[in-house]
């Protein structure tokens, strides 16, 4: 590190904040501080500073305080409108009707084969294609079109993976004729639940989850244990043990509308679900809300790292390991004593794992935001980087589809006025999920409590929750990142 330049940039941020009075008002000293440790960190290491975390140092120049305040303070009032509010009004919110069912597995045959000659192509450029993850396909598409932009349409748009798989094609022009053993549906979600745990795991701790070749032969090798398991348990392998399949349709039942219905946003987690997903849609969760903590100053503090010289993911992978061990036990016991609580105060006499599995649901609208949100800053980076490897994919000077000279840029986390609506766009996002919660737990009540201020008194432990959520999901939306 330069010293020069640190002291430099240090005096350059110092009159800025100088400059502004509203600043040494609105932030602490300490604050202050981090703000120029981390732009000092970010002019003198342009290089190592990626999307997920530039923004940050214009995010802390921001009065983020005052936006964190005001969005608990809107959940919490959702929490006391609903003492006083008609149960009409929350009926409403997620009333439904029926419509004709519409079949189109023909088509998604069709599209599914698409996919599977696309991730073949892409697993053959991630072994030999380019070695930089952005200029490859595989992990550009894997991560940014996949992960972030499939996952994300699905809880908007309904179960984009359905028509996107890779198997379901192939599956059914073999149409495998012999008998075969289809999953127990008492298993409910638990195998996709452990490859939950196990992908953020991978995501999280591992040394190169973006390196091309190491995540082309991962992914070949998740396809070929997927198909076989396909062909001996039939379509409940992909019901309850394909991860894609599981998060996306999750999460698909948020949308208004549905084969058998259309209805407000969340109706469809009213009736019986085929396959119990509550604990699934808890552990979507944790993990999110992990993969937010672990970049964050405070947790590097509390492991022992200094965030402005982070020794690498190789250093951390065991506390990486426990934190996400730890963090997904934390969320499930509080929301286990929350549900206690509950019952307790409704005086009900439902099943605990009954009551519990039936209430998780209500979290999804969090989990879906929060991934959204948490991942809108990169994705407005990645997304153009996969574009440039779309017109040329060999990385070798082709302009396949004559975009011309195309440069990536991140100048908008580089200005205070783009970086306050990608910003707020996050906050909101967090707020309206946690609200859409709040009345969505609300109206599960009415079938196990009862309605009115029963309901209300029997949700209450599980709304304070859910405020307390909202206070972290924005504080990690705001606060510094090292990692």
């Amino acid at each position: 590190m330069n010293p020069g330049g640190f002291r430099g940039a240090a005096s350059g941020l110092t009159k800025l904040t100088r400059s502004a009075g509203w600043l040494s008002s609105a932030f602490s000293p300490a604050k202050l501080w981090t703000m120029k440790r981390l732009l000092t960190c970010f002019v003198i290491c342009p290089n190592f500073a990626s999307a997920h975390a530039t923004e940050q140092a214009f995010v802390l120049l921001l009065p983020t305080q005052i936006y964190t305040a005001a969005g608990v303070v809107a959940v919490a009032l959702t929490v006391a409108a609903l003492f006083l509010l008609p149960d009409r009004v929350v009926h409403a919110a997620f009333a439904s009707r029926p419509r004709a069912p519409r079949s189109a597995m023909r088509l998604a045959s069709a599209t599914s084969l698409i996919s599977f000659v696309i991730l073949a192509a892409l697993v053959a450029l991630g072994i030999a294609g380019p070695r930089d993850p952005l200029s490859n396909l595989m992990p550009l598409i894997f991560w940014s079109v996949g992960w972030v932009g499939v996952v994300s349409l699905s809880g908007l748009f309904g179960n984009l993976w359905l028509w996107l798989n890779p198997w379901t094609g192939l599956y059914t022009l073999l149409a495998p004729d012999w008998r075969q053993r289809p999953l127990p549906e008492r298993w409910g979600l638990w195998p996709a639940t452990v490859l939950v745990i196990a992908f953020t795991a991978f995501l999280l701790a591992d040394i190169a989850p973006d390196d091309p070749g190491r995540l082309a032969t991962f992914v070949a090798v998740y396809w070929t244990i997927t198909m076989t398991g396909l062909l001996i348990s039939g379509p409940s392998w992909l019901r309850q043990a394909e991860l894609g399949h599981a998060i996306c349709a999750t999460y698909a039942k948020l949308t208004p509308w549905a084969k058998s219905g259309i209805g407000g946003p969340g109706w469809q987690l009213l009736a019986p679900q085929r396959v119990a997903t509550g604990f699934f849609a808890l552990t979507l969760l944790g993990a999110g809300s992990f993969d937010g903590i672990n970049e964050t100053f405070w947790w590097l503090g509390l492991i022992g790292v200094n965030p402005l010289e982070f020794p690498g993911r190789s250093a951390v992978v065991f506390e990486t390991l426990l934190g996400l061990a730890s963090a997904l036990f934390l969320l499930y016991l509080a929301f286990a004593l929350c549900v206690w609580l509950g019952i307790r105060l409704g005086r009900s006499p439902a099943p605990f794992w009954g009551t519990a599995e039936r209430l998780a649901l209500a979290m999804l609208p969090i989990a879906l935001v929060y991934h959204i949100a948490h991942y809108l800053p990169s994705f407005l980076v990645s997304s153009q980087y996969t574009l440039a490897a779309l017109t040329d994919p060999l990385n070798s000077g082709a302009d396949l589809l004559g975009l011309g000279e195309f440069r990536v840029t991140t100048g908008f986390f580089n200005r205070l006025d783009t970086v306050r609506p990608i910003w707020l766009t996050q906050a909101g996002l967090v707020v309206l999920g946690h609200v859409w919660s709040v009345m969505l737990a609300h109206r599960i009540a009415f079938d196990l409590f009862g309605k009115g201020r029963k309901a209300a008194l029997a949700t209450l432990p599980l709304s304070l929750f859910m405020i307390a959520y909202t206070f972290l999901g924005l504080w990690l939306l705001a606060a510094p990142r090292g990692a």
